[in-house]
Formats: structure tokens, C-alpha cells, sequence
């Protein structure tokens, strides 16, 4: 097995970045590679909490299929360091403009500026209050079948009904033959619904779920609101998710209710901007039922948009100083080369 990195960052800072990516997630890490591979200077923050940390496996993953999330972060990390990009743990505070760009503080006080940023931090799962479901969480209570249902395949199978718990008992059927609907918070399922839940043998049980069952560390029941104990050894649930982005509030940027009214996310358009120019979002932050491989792919793809602007940019720059090359802004430029040639010891 690959040896992976656990040391982490947290020391000083550079005063300054082309970009600094906050979130170290499959999207973050994969912006930060491209915008690295790209001769960027780069600077990912991680607050180091994962959505996926109780997850044995990321599944999915063409090639990487079944590889534990800490080990996929830490391949990810040193990639990006490998090619000169910067990774810290931290968590940031707040985000506001400047003339160049942006200022982010960190909680500890440390501060960096950035010219761009990309938000990669993720959201939060919203869980329902069932006692003893948040400690089963990524483990026998699942809520994504493509990420879970394989390992839960042929079980005996929950659904804790909710917005969506016609389409998930409907989904999970596929995964195994034995699954029950437990309404919960969801209405009694109408003619229609309860004809299409029998033709694929799917149980319904009315009800509030008040408790999980757990004998030696095993999901092995579902306790309704009468006492009754029906034995599963999984449940599904459907969160609402979150965006975690308060941090965003300085500048103007809050979670909006997300289409498919699972939760709130950052809006973007299609190549990962925001309303706020400079500031591009990839991954769960703006697309909440997005995979490792979709969400890594998204940040791939928002580093290559950032890098075309700051060429723009830097193009844009240039030319006024290559038509006038007695301005006040060529002699500031002449100055930073000459101080960063020294630098490097040129």
C-alpha cells in the first residue's frame, strides 16, 4: 500500500497568493493541482473535518474505488505540495476585499491575501433527531446508494421517510429485495404510491422512528413511536445539507435554497463563478449531491477558469506597461521584479 503523508502545515504564511483555496476536499485539492501544475502560487486552507470521515471507503472512484477518504486527502496533499502549492491546516474566519483582491483571516489570527479564491469547503448534514442515528452515521445509517448500497446489498434495509423517501425506498430497491418504508415525518404514501411501493415488495410502516436498535456495535433494529422494534440492519436517511459558507457573509455571498430543495448551497454558474467577481465555488458547496469524482472534477475545472482570468489579467497589466513604459505602474512592476529577483537569489 502507498505510504501517505499525515504531517501537516500550520506554520507561516506567504503575505500573498495568486489563489488561496479554502476547503481540502477531492475539489479543493484538485483546483489546487491544476492551478499549481499552472505555475500558480496557491494556498489550500483545511479545517481538516471532512464530511466523508466516517466513511470506511470512497466508492465510485474509477481506479481509487474503496480507498479510505484520510488516505485519499493525503495522496492529494502531496500532490499539490509536490508541485510547489501550500497546504495548511486552519479554518477561516472571514473573507473580505482589498484593492488586489481579498484578505482571509484565519481563527488563529494568521492572514493572507489572494488575488482570487475558490470556495471547496463542503456542507453539513442536517441529521433527523432519532436517538442514536448520528453515532451509526456513515457506517449501517447511509444516505447515498451509489457511495453505500453495495456494502448494505441483500440486507434488510430501513428508509426514514422524509422529502424524499418515496425515491429512496424506490432506489434501494435495487440493492436488495427486503426494504421497508418507515413514513416518519413524510405523509401516508397515496393510492398511486402505495400500489407502486407493493408491486416491488417494498413494506410500509406508519409511524415516528423514535430510536435505533445497536447490539456489539451493529445496527439491528427500529424503534417506532409504539415501542415496536422492526430489525434492519441498515437505514437510509435523507439530510438536509448545508453549505458551509458563513465565512462568505463579508462579501455579500449566503447559501441559497438549492433546486431540488435538498438545502442550501452557493450559486454558480456553469464554469464555477460566483456572483461575487473573483470568487469561484466547486464541489458539495454549490452542488450538494455531488461524488468524489464529480466534485473533484468540478474543481479541476474551476482552477482552469481561474488561471485563464488571472492571464487575462496579467495580460491586461502587461500591455499598459509594454505601452507605456514610464508609468507609474511599469515602475512598480520593475521594482517587484527586482525584489523578487533577489529573492531568488538572481
Amino acid at each position: 500500500m502507498l505510504a501517505v503523508e499525515v504531517v501537516e502545515v500550520t506554520g507561516e504564511l506567504n503575505n500573498s497568493y495568486d489563489v488561496v483555496v479554502i476547503g481540502g476536499g477531492a475539489a479543493g485539492l484538485n483546483g489546487a493541482l491544476m492551478l499549481a501544475r499552472a505555475r500558480r502560487s496557491v494556498l489550500v486552507i483545511d479545517a481538516g473535518t471532512p464530511r466523508n470521515a466516517p466513511a470506511a471507503g470512497v466508492h465510485g472512484l474509477l481506479g481509487l474505488d474503496g480507498t479510505p477518504p484520510a488516505e485519499l486527502l493525503a495522496r492529494g496533499r502531496a500532490e499539490v505540495r509536490g508541485y510547489g502549492g501550500e497546504v495548511t491546516t486552519g479554518e477561516v474566519s472571514a473573507v473580505s476585499t482589498t484593492d488586489s483582491g481579498f484578505a482571509v483571516t484565519l481563527t488563529d489570527g494568521r492572514r493572507v491575501r489572494a488575488r482570487r479564491l475558490l470556495v471547496t469547503t463542503g456542507l453539513v448534514d442536517e441529521l433527523p433527531e432519532v436517538t442514536g442515528l448520528r453515532d451509526r452515521w456513515g457506517r449501517d445509517v447511509l444516505h447515498c446508494p451509489y457511495c453505500h448500497g453495495w456494502e448494505v446489498r441483500d440486507r434488510a434495509i430501513g428508509i426514514l421517510g422524509g422529502p424524499m423517501g418515496m425515491h429512496q425506498a424506490l432506489l434501494l430497491r435495487q440493492w436488495s429485495s427486503e426494504v421497508t418504508l418507515f413514513t416518519h415525518t413524510m405523509p401516508e404514501p397515496d393510492a398511486e404510491q402505495a400500489e407502486r411501493l407493493a408491486a416491488r415488495g417494498i413494506a410500509v410502516v406508519p409511524g415516528r422512528v423514535r430510536a435505533l436498535e445497536v447490539h456489539e456495535d451493529r445496527l439491528t433494529g427500529v424503534r417506532i413511536e409504539d415501542g415496536t422494534v422492526i430489525e434492519r440492519e441498515a437505514l437510509v436517511v435523507g439530510p438536509r445539507m448545508v453549505a458551509r459558507a458563513g465565512f462568505l457573509a463579508g462579501l455579500g455571498l449566503h447559501p441559497v435554497e438549492h433546486p431540488s430543495g435538498a438545502g442550501e448551497h452557493i450559486r454558480t454558474d456553469a464554469s464555477g463563478r460566483t456572483e461575487v467577481p473573483g470568487v469561484w465555488a466547486a464541489g458539495n458547496v454549490t452542488e450538494l449531491t455531488a461524488q468524489v469524482g464529480a466534485a473533484a472534477t468540478a474543481g479541476a475545472g474551476a482552477g482552469a477558469q481561474i488561471n485563464a482570468d488571472l492571464i487575462t489579467e496579467d495580460t491586461e497589466r502587461e500591455l499598459r506597461v509594454y505601452r507605456d513604459p514610464f508609468s507609474a505602474e511599469s515602475e512598480a512592476q520593475l521594482c517587484a521584479q527586482v525584489m523578487g529577483d533577489r529573492r531568488h537569489g538572481m
